[in-house]
């Protein structure tokens, strides 16, 4: 008889990881019955999609958002107990739903792994219970989070993070230059305002004022917005280029970077492109964050490599003239750079370089018929 593998994914990174986790599968075992929650880059894998993200991915606690996960999670579980009855349920990051879908995984005995776990590591450690309670297997991204997990006595394997594996390699400068009219003989900074409407509106303003700063003290130098995939094409204007689609090759060849704080930063190191992160929100999401942060450190090349190689702006040290600053003095200062490249560096040491999903193929391939 065929195993089968139910999904459950809340957003676009979500499931572009899980869809290559799937064709990998799929080589391993090639009779498997996968279905889920998702979108296209599932479907296009193969996925029957029980649900897509049309209802998930929004933020803040708003009644009718609870309403439709709390449906959403009442509907999983009605066709998993009475219908599909998995041999595997594999959560992928989206940690509130997820976490709480995961209590009722454990109550109708369906075994349950978690690739992308909450980073608990980072804030909000009264989770680590709903885990150990309920996950069977931790899936980690950073290597340090299979020794918190094992420290609690949770069992986990590092798999790599998918980013390794899964970025474009971005060697066409020259292309990249003339297609959007840059001048090859001033300096880049690639500007990154996030991937949210919330962060747009805290760090939009903030950034035009910075280069603002920039343009008047260093002429030689110009600037290309990031537009994410998740925003709608009208979701911000500004009077320089915005570049949408092509966010790995403005990271590549951008001499230095401003960042809103996330995955992004990691991608730049990546990169190995000279970076600073700012991020600032509603002040009750901040004061929230103070009281259940387990780390100081924001940015994951600072988190992983466990010092202070990237400058953090955060809240009300995110000002125009403090970003300023940082990218004038990245620009200006050969040592400022080397020490953020170091970081850069050991970051990818540390990461490794496993095939993220090629491992988690393989662990879910070892339960579910053996080695």
């Amino acid at each position: 008889m065929s195993k089968k593998l139910f999904i459950i994914t809340g957003d676009y990174s979500a499931d572009v990881h899980a869809s290559n986790m799937v064709r990998e599968l799929k080589k391993l075992i090639p009779d498997i019955i996968i279905e889920g929650v998702g979108e296209s880059n599932l479907e296009n894998a193969g996925v029957k999609l029980f649900r897509n993200h049309e209802k998930m991915g929004k933020m803040g606690l708003t009644p009718k958002s609870i309403i439709e996960h709390f449906s959403l999670g009442i509907d999983i579980m009605k066709y998993l107990k009475e219908e599909f009855r998995p041999d595997l349920v594999l959560l992928i990051d989206y940690g509130a739903f997820n976490l709480q879908i995961s209590k009722e995984l454990k109550k109708a005995n369906i075994k349950t792994f978690f690739f992308i776990p909450p980073q608990i590591w980072a804030s909000r450690k009264h989770r680590l219970k709903t885990i150990k309670k309920n996950i069977d297997k931790v899936l980690t991204i950073f290597p340090f989070e299979k020794e918190f997990y094992e420290a609690e006595g949770i069992d986990s394997t590092y798999v790599g993070h998918p980013i390794v594996s899964e970025l474009p390699e971005c060697n066409n400068k020259k292309e990249f230059f003339e297609r959007h009219g840059f001048d090859s003989n001033k300096k880049l900074i690639g500007i990154f305002p996030g991937s949210r409407v919330f962060e747009i509106k805290f760090l939009l303003d903030i950034f035009l004022g910075a280069i603002k700063i920039i343009e008047k003290l260093k002429p030689d130098v110009q600037f290309a917005f990031s537009h994410a995939m998740s925003l709608k094409d009208d979701a911000f204007s500004v009077p320089y280029k915005k570049i949408k689609g092509e966010n790995h090759q403005l990271l590549a060849y951008s001499d230095a970077l401003i960042l809103a704080s996330g995955t992004v930063a990691l991608e730049a190191a990546m990169y190995n492109t000279p970076m600073l992160i700012a991020y600032k929100g509603p002040l009750i999401f901040y004061l929230g964050y103070l009281l259940v942060r387990n780390i100081k450190r924001a940015c994951l090349v600072n988190i992983i490599t466990k010092n202070d190689y990237v400058d953090e702006f955060l809240m009300y040290d995110a000002t125009s003239e403090k970003i300023a600053n940082g990218i004038i003095e990245i620009l200006d200062n050969p040592k400022k750079r080397e020490h953020i490249l170091k970081g850069c560096e050991k970051t990818r040491q540390l990461l490794g370089q496993k095939h993220c999903v090629e491992e988690v193929a393989h662990v879910i391939k070892n339960e579910l018929i053996g080695e």
